[in-house]
C-alpha cells in the first residue's frame, strides 16, 4: 500500500524554512551549472556559425590557424583554377586573406583588448554571402579603409562608422559596418588584404589563408583531392565549418570543465542541504511514522514517500534556477579566443536540452540526498516510537 502524495506536499508545507534553504541551494547549484553550459554553447556556436559547409579554407599543411598560416601567390593562383569553385561577375569566389591582431580600447572599460583584423579580397562579400554591409559601403581596394562587424562598432572606442583611428602604423577610416549574422565576424575588423600587408611591412605575396566558395557542399571532396594530389602545393584543405568548430574547442573545453567543477562543488552543498533538511523531517515525524507502519505501511512504502519527497524539493529547486537563468539567453558578453587571442563577443545560448538537464542534475541531488534519511525513516522501530505516544 503506498502513502498518498499529497501526505508529502502537506509535510513540505509544514517544514517550509527548511525546505526553502534546501530549494533554494539546489537552485544556486543549477542556475550556475546551465548559465556555464550556455555560455559554452554560446561560444561555440558563435565560431561554429562563421563556418558555411559551402565554404573550403586553405591553410599551411600543418598549421593550426590562420595565424600560423602561409600561403604564397603563386600557390593562390593554382587555387583559384581548382575544379568546384563558384564563380560570380567578379570572377572564381576566392578570398586571400591574411590577420593581425590590434589593441583598440573598450568602451565598457576603457582597457585595451586585441581585436582580429582581417584583411580580405574584393570578392569576400561572395565568399562569406552572410555578411551583410547595413550602414555605409564596403571598402575600396588599395586605400586604408574599413569595415567593421557590428559587435565590435559597439564594443570598441573608435569604430562607429566614420570615424578615423590609427593601428598599425597606418591612419584608417571606417567606411561602413556589416552584419554576419551572430558569428565570430561581428567581433572583426576587415579592410583589404594588401594595403594591410603593406602597412605592417609583410610580402604582399604571401597569405595566411584562402576562402573559396564552392558550387556545392559535396564538391569539396574533388577540390581537395586536386590540390593536395599537385606536387606545387603544401597545403591542407578544411571545410570552413570543421576549422571553426575545431578552434571552438579550447575554450569550450575550459568553460565547461570548470563549470562542472564548479556545479559539483556547489552540488555537495545542495545535497548536504537536502540531507539535513529530510534528516530532520524523519526525527520530527518518527511518530508518524511508526503510526503508518502500525496501520500496515510497508518499509518500502515509507522510502518512497520520503524519496518523493526530496524529489519534490529538487524538483522545486531545479525549476527555480532554470528561472533563473532564462533571461541570460542572447545576453551579450565576450572572452579571449584562445586559439586567434583576440576579444570575441558570443551570447549565452540557454536551450531547452541544458534546462532538462539542469532539472535532471537537481533530480540526481534530491536522489542522493534523500535515500539514506529515507532508509533511516523505514528502519525505525515501530514499538520504540509507538511507546512515546
Amino acid at each position: 500500500m503506498a502513502i498518498p502524495v499529497i501526505y508529502n506536499l502537506r509535510s513540505v508545507r509544514a517544514r517550509w524554512t527548511s525546505s526553502i534553504v534546501a530549494i533554494l541551494g539546489i537552485a544556486g547549484t543549477v542556475s550556475v551549472f546551465v548559465a556555464m553550459m550556455s555560455l559554452a554553447r554560446g561560444f561555440k556556436a558563435t565560431l561554429v556559425s562563421s563556418g558555411s559547409t559551402q565554404n573550403a579554407m586553405i591553410r599551411r599543411a600543418g598549421s593550426t590557424s590562420e595565424i600560423d598560416g602561409a600561403v604564397s601567390l603563386d600557390q593562390v593562383k593554382v587555387i583559384t583554377d581548382a575544379p568546384g569553385i563558384a564563380r560570380s561577375d567578379m570572377g572564381p569566389l576566392v578570398s586571400a586573406e591574411v590577420v593581425v591582431i590590434a589593441a583598440f580600447p573598450l568602451k565598457s572599460s576603457g582597457t585595451n583588448a586585441n581585436v582580429q583584423v582581417r584583411g580580405v579580397s574584393p570578392t569576400v562579400l561572395g565568399v562569406r554571402n552572410n555578411v551583410k554591409i547595413i550602414s555605409g559601403r564596403f571598402f575600396q581596394p588599395g586605400l586604408n579603409e574599413l569595415v567593421v562587424g557590428k559587435n565590435a562598432a559597439v564594443m570598441y572606442v573608435g569604430l562607429a562608422l566614420g570615424d578615423t583611428i590609427k593601428f598599425g602604423g597606418g591612419n584608417w577610416k571606417v567606411v561602413g559596418i556589416f552584419n554576419a549574422g551572430g558569428a565570430a565576424f561581428d567581433s572583426e575588423v576587415w579592410c583589404d588584404a594588401h594595403v594591410l600587408n603593406q602597412v605592417y611591412h609583410r610580402p604582399d605575396n604571401v597569405f595566411q589563408s584562402i576562402t573559396v566558395r564552392l558550387t556545392s557542399p559535396e564538391a569539396i571532396g574533388a577540390f581537395r583531392d586536386s590540390l593536395t594530389a599537385d606536387p606545387r602545393m603544401t597545403v591542407q584543405v578544411d571545410r570552413e565549418r570543421d576549422y571553426y568548430d575545431k578552434q571552438s574547442r579550447t575554450l569550450t573545453t575550459l568553460i565547461v570543465v570548470l563549470g562542472t567543477i564548479i556545479a559539483v562543488v556547489m552540488g555537495i552543498g545542495a545535497v548536504f542541504g537536502a540531507l539535513n533538511t529530510m534528516y530532520s523531517a524523519v526525527s520530527e515525524r518518527s511518530r508518524e511514522i511508526a503510526t503508518m507502519r502500525a496501520l500496515g505501511f510497508g518499509a518500502g512504502s515509507v522510502v518512497l514517500s520520503f524519496l518523493i519527497e526530496a524529489l519534490l524539493i529538487s524538483f522545486l529547486g531545479g525549476a527555480l534556477g532554470c528561472l533563473i537563468v532564462i533571461p541570460l539567453n542572447g545576453l551579450t558578453t565576450g572572452a579571449m579566443n584562445f586559439q586567434t587571442f583576440s576579444y570575441m563577443a558570443f551570447a549565452f545560448k540557454v536551450t531547452p536540452d541544458l534546462l532538462l538537464a539542469g532539472i535532471a542534475f537537481a533530480l540526481f541531488m534530491g536522489v542522493v540526498g534523500g535515500v539514506p534519511p529515507a532508509i533511516r525513516a523505514a528502519r525505525q522501530p515501530v514499538s520504540v516510537a509507538l511507546r512515546a505516544l
